[in-house]
C-alpha cells in the first residue's frame, strides 16, 4: 500500500473511469470500498486525515452482536451483527479472537435473567457461534476474575464474543482494496462536490501533502464520513439540516494486573443504566465506555472529567484492586455518529446503532450509523444503493468470502505473540530484519515493537507521520501514552531518513506528537531530553 500509487491512479487521466468515489477512510468508508472492489468496480477512497483517525480507532475493541441491543429488543440488529462477527473472524483470522466475557451476578434473579437472555444470543449466532453461554458458580467467577469484588457475589454467567484491533483492521482493509484494483489515499481532503445538471458527478479534493487540487469524476459518490456527514451534505445543499448528533464514548487503559486473567468483564447495568466493559487488549485492560451527547465534533475529542470519574467509580464498585487516576496508562475518546435526537431528547444510549443509507436529490449517497462489527454489511447495502444511483452494472457482492490482507490459517495464529496482528506480513518484516539485524532492535525496552515495524509502516502501510505509526500502525499511544512520547524521537529519526525529510520536519513531528499524546494523559508528561 503505497501512497504514490494511489496518487498516480488519480492523476493518470483515467479519473472519469471511477465507479465509486468514497469520502471517508474509516470503518464505514473502507467497508463500502471493500464491497465495491469485491464486485469488480473501480473504487477510490479519499480520507482527510489518516485511515481510522477518528471514531474507528477509538472503539471498545469488540466484534460483537451487542448484548445491550438484545435487551432493548433489537433482534434484527443483533442477528445481523452476530452473523457479521462470524464472517469477520473467518476473513480476518489474524485480528479477531474469541473472548470469554464474565457477567458477575450479585442477585439470583440476575443469574437467571442473563442465563436465559444469553441463550437467545447463542441461538441468534447460529452456525457462526463462538461458543455457548452458561451459568457459573461463585468459585469459578473468582477463578476467572481474581480481582472481582466478592461481597454479595452469587455466581455469574459467561458468554463468547470477539475482540480485535480496530485500526489494524482498517489498514488491512485498505490494503485489500488496493490489492483488488482500488485506490485508497490518506491526507486527501474533499473540499467540494462536482455537479452535472444538478446531479453529483464527482468531487473536488486537495492533496494536503503537496497542496495540489484535483477534480475527480465518478459515477457514484458515497458520503461515509461518520460524525462529519453533515459537512459533506452541506456541500451538496447549504441549507441542509443536521442529521447526526455526536455521542462521546471514553475508555481508560490500565495495566494487566487489574484484570490478570484471560477473560473480560461485562457489567450489564451501571448506576446510570449504561454497560461497562473491562477487556484484555495487547497485554493491557481497556475499561469503558460512556455515552455523552455533544453539540460539537472533532478529529481529536477530549474525555470529560465526569466521564473519567464515572469509569473509575464504576470499576471500583466491582474490582478489589481499585484503579485510580495515577494508574491510567492512556485515556481515549471517540464520537459515535448517532441520529440527531428528536424533540430535544438526549438519551443517546437508547438510539439504535442500525445503519441507514440515504440518497439526496443530487444523487449523493450517504451512509450513517452502524458499528465496526457490521462494517462489511454496511458497505454491501451502500453499494447496492450506489449501483442504482450511478447506473452501474448490477454485480453481486462477493465481500462475504473476501479474505482481508494478512489473514492466515486460524490454527496458526498465536495471540500471545506480540506481533500477531501482522498476520502473513510478519514473515516479510522478519525478512527486513534478516537483511539488517539492527532493525530487530526494540524501539523501547518495555515493549516488543521493533525498528523494522517503522520501516514496514512507511513502505507498505502508508504511515506519513509519527502519530500514524505510534497511534495506529502500532497502538502504543492508546496503550501507554507516556511510553509513546519516549518513543517519538527514535521513530521520528527513522521516518525522516526513510522519507527523506529534514531535521526541521523531525523536530516539528516530535513537538506535535508530544502535544497530542498529552491529551491521552491525565497528568502532563514531557520528554526528558528534548
Amino acid at each position: 500500500m503505497k501512497r504514490h500509487e494511489s496518487l498516480e491512479m488519480i492523476g493518470s487521466g483515467s479519473s472519469s473511469d471511477w465507479d465509486l468515489i468514497v469520502i471517508g477512510g474509516g470503518a464505514t468508508g473502507l467497508g463500502v470500498a471493500l464491497d465495491g472492489v469485491s464486485r469488480g468496480f473501480k473504487v477510490l477512497v479519499l480520507e482527510q486525515s489518516d485511515f481510522a483517525k477518528g471514531t474507528s480507532s477509538r472503539s471498545t475493541k469488540l466484534v460483537h452482536g451487542g448484548v445491550r441491543y438484545l435487551a432493548q429488543g433489537n433482534i434484527d440488529l443483533v442477528r445481523e451483527a452476530l452473523r457479521e462477527r462470524g464472517l469477520l473472524q473467518k476473513n480476518a483470522s489474524h485480528l479477531v479472537q474469541n473472548e470469554i466475557f464474565v457477567i458477575p451476578n450479585y442477585t439470583w434473579w440476575d443469574k437467571f435473567f442473563y442465563s436465559v437472555g444469553l441463550k437467545v444470543y447463542d441461538l441468534l449466532s447460529g452456525k457462526l457461534s463462538y461458543g455457548k453461554s452458561k451459568g457459573i458458580s461463585k468459585k469459578e467467577v473468582i477463578a476467572r476474575v481474581p480481582t472481582i469484588k466478592q461481597d454479595g457475589l452469587k455466581g455469574g454467567v459467561i458468554y463468547h464474543d470477539g475482540q480485535f484491533d480496530d485500526t489494524r483492521l482498517s489498514v488491512n482493509v485498505a490494503q485489500t482494496v488496493m490489492k483488488n484494483g482500488g485506490a485508497a489515499i490518506n491526507y486527501f481532503e474533499v473540499t467540494g462536490l462536482v455537479k452535472d445538471g444538478g446531479k453529483v458527478s464527482g468531487v473536488k479534493a486537495k492533496d494536503l501533502e503537496s497542496g495540489k487540487e484535483h477534480t475527480i469524476k465518478g459515477k457514484a459518490v458515497v458520503n461515509a464520513t461518520g460524525v462529519f456527514v453533515d459537512e459533506i451534505l452541506s456541500m451538496d445543499k447549504p441549507e441542509h439540516k443536521n442529521i447526526v448528533r455526536p455521542s462521546q464514548g471514553v475508555h481508560l487503559v490500565f495495566d494487566k494486573s487489574f484484570l490478570p486473567g484471560k477473560d473480560a468483564i461485562m457489567i450489564p447495568k451501571t448506576d446510570d443504566g449504561r454497560v461497562l466493559f473491562a477487556v484484555p487488549w495487547h497485554d493491557k485492560v481497556v475499561v469503558g465506555t460512556t455515552d455523552t451527547p455533544l453539540d460539537e465534533h472533532s478529529l481529536e475529542p477530549t474525555a470529560l472529567e465526569e466521564e473519567i470519574e464515572f469509569i473509575l467509580n464504576t470499576a471500583n464498585q466491582y474490582m478489589t484492586k481499585s484503579p485510580t487516576r495515577k494508574d491510567v496508562k492512556s485515556v481515549f475518546a471517540g464520537l459515535r455518529p448517532l441520529a440527531a435526537p428528536q424533540e430535544g431528547s438526549t438519551k443517546t444510549k437508547e438510539i439504535s446503532r442500525s445503519h441507514k443509507v440515504m440518497v439526496s436529490d443530487s444523487g449523493l449517497v450517504t451512509i450513517t450509523g452502524g458499528k465496526w462489527t457490521t462494517f462489511r454489511k454496511m458497505g454491501e447495502d451502500t453499494v447496492d444503493k450506489a449501483i442504482t444511483v450511478g447506473a452501474l452494472a448490477k454485480k453481486k457482492s462477493a465481500s462475504e468470502d473476501m479474505r482481508i490482507h494478512g489473514s492466515v490459517d486460524p490454527a496458526s495464529v498465536d495471540f500471545s505473540n506480540p506481533h500477531y496482528f501482522y498476520g502473513s506480513d510478519e514473515e516479510k518484516i522478519q525478512a527486513l530484519i534478516d537483511d539488517d539485524k539492527s532493525l530487530g532492535e526494540k524501539i523501547h525496552p518495555d515493549y516488543a515493537f521493533r525498528k523494522a515495524d517503522v520501516i514496514w509502516a512507511v513502505r507498505h502501510e502508508m504511515a506519513r507521520t509519527i502519530e500514524d505509526f505510534l497511534a495506529r500502525r502500532v497502538r502504543i499511544l492508546f496503550l501507554d501514552a507516556r511510553t509513546a512520547i519516549d518513543m517519538a524521537p527514535t521513530v521520528a529519526a527513522m521516518m525522516a531518513k526513510e522519507m527523506n525529510k529534514d531535521a526541521k520536519w523531525e523536530k516539528n513531528e516530535i513537538s506535535k506528537f508530544v502535544e497530542l499524546a498529552n491529551r491521552y494523559l491525565l497528568e502532563r508528561y514531557e520528554l526528558a531530553n528534548k
